[in-house]
């Protein structure tokens, strides 16, 4: 049970996959957008930050209560859900196109927005059932490769021009998306064949997590292709875009134009919270599961993520995810507001 109502805020996050539903009831099937970008953003900034660290007993019960892990693993089965209900609806072939298009999206909003942030979630946990189920997430999005590269390579490489979902200062978006989902699918498959090789095995053995990830979603859509029509496949494939996309703009805004220094013996100087973007704003961290308290969970990387502390030497955004990604689709913007922002020597 939640230990005060504020621990209910994070129930958001199970919500969210409500809004795509509501959208087609009532025949809006864009709604999902004008509520993540329009709705939430102004409720962000009525609401405003949440800047106090938890006092240390607060903390504690933090990290522990399991209401917060149930939250996490309550989500997974509404999250396939969605997939497949929207796929029925997609299949039916009774949308005009622009229609079928604003649902698919929506559907992609969720399951990039809140579905990879908890996949990203649960793929930090010990448990084997919680990291199949962060599996789970990632393969109905196509991007089953994102924990191994996540935790394996991102958090090692962070904040470096070895990491590719670190956004080089000056770096648009639209440069970044193709360098980090190439960079990273590959990067993944090394890290995977350097895994097997004491093992004695090959790529092509069946425990390459690489080969589930490739292939399992292509077999995903089959299989609602044959239960719904081709229309489903085709959603099937627009909404992990839409999923990968999203995923990929959250990336590029929580690290953008920080660089760790070189040490005179050639490594990086150690991450710190100087080293990612961080955003305080209550209601989108509600939704997100804190995952804008970005630096406490590089420099704690299996901390619950409703215990994420804010940091007070990260460097802040201007307002948070919901306020940041639809300005990082447009460069020139994205550049005059954020550029003043990086901390000298850091780009």
């Amino acid at each position: 049970m939640p230990g005060s109502a504020k621990d209910l805020r994070f129930l958001l996050a199970v919500a969210a996959p409500s809004a795509p539903v509501v959208g087609w009831l009532i025949a809006s099937y864009w709604y999902t957008f004008l509520v993540f970008f329009g709705l939430v953003p102004l409720l962000d900034w009525l609401i405003g930050r949440d800047d106090a660290p938890s006092p240390g007993a607060e903390l504690a019960r933090l990290e522990r209560s399991a209401f917060f892990r149930a939250i996490l693993v309550a989500y997974v089965p509404l999250h396939l859900g969605l997939i497949v209900w929207g796929a029925t609806v997609a299949g039916s072939g009774e949308l005009a196109p622009w229609q079928a298009l604003g649902l698919t999206l929506s559907v992609g909003l969720v399951t990039g927005g809140t579905g990879i942030t908890i996949a990203h979630e649960l793929g930090h946990k010990r448990s084997r059932l919680e990291r199949w189920l962060a599996r789970a997430l990632l393969y109905a999005v196509s991007y089953g490769h994102f924990t191994i590269e996540h935790n394996r390579g991102h958090h090692q490489r962070v904040a470096t021009r070895e990491d590719p979902a670190s956004a080089r200062y000056g770096e648009s978006y639209w440069a970044f998306l193709p360098r980090t989902v190439a960079g990273s699918y590959a990067h993944a498959w090394r890290l995977e064949s350097a895994r097997l090789a004491p093992l004695g095995l090959r790529w092509w053995h069946w425990r390459n997590e690489m080969l589930w990830a490739t292939l399992l979603p292509p077999a995903f859509a089959v299989a609602l292709g044959a239960a719904f029509g081709p229309l489903a496949a085709a959603y099937f494939f627009g909404q992990s875009a839409m999923a990968i996309a999203l995923l990929e703009a959250v990336n590029y805004v929580e690290h953008y134009g920080l660089e760790r220094a070189r040490l005179p013996d050639g490594r990086y100087e150690p991450v710190s919270e100087r080293h990612s973007w961080d955003a305080n704003q209550v209601l989108t961290n509600s939704f997100l599961v804190h995952l804008q308290r970005h630096a406490d969970h590089h420099l704690n990387p299996m901390r619950p993520y409703a215990a994420l502390q804010p940091r007070a030497d990260s460097p802040k955004l201007p307002t948070g995810y919901t306020g940041m990604l639809p300005l990082a689709a447009v460069p020139p913007l994205w550049f005059a507001v954020m550029n003043p922002r990086v901390p000298k020597g850091a780009g």
